[in-house]
């Protein structure tokens, strides 16, 4: 499932291994660092970075949207993923 991170960009939400906010010293060290290994994906169109999502594979993706909209969105996409027989076993 995908899940919109901002101005018409898509992530892979299966691959999302932590999700955090772009303003303290060891994010920045982290963009950083990502950014020096070409392991970086900036989605925020020149916008003030204010997520930072790390995948699976190791790459480091910006996002201009807070992390608190990011997580919600995920959440809402995991809901609407889950199979009919689960979502009927938790209503009884």
């Amino acid at each position: 499932m995908f899940i919109n991170i901002g101005f018409g960009n898509f992530v892979n939400s299966d691959l999302i291994v932590a999700i955090g906010r772009a303003d303290s010293a060891p994010a920045r060290r982290l963009i950083s660092r990502a950014r020096e290994s070409n392991i970086l994906v900036d989605c925020t169109q020149g916008r003030k970075t204010k997520t930072i999502l790390t995948a699976m594979n190791g790459q480091v993706i910006l996002s201009a949207l807070t992390p608190e909209t990011v997580t919600g969105r995920l959440r809402t996409d995991s809901a609407d993923a889950l199979p009919e027989e689960e979502e009927e076993s938790g209503e009884q």
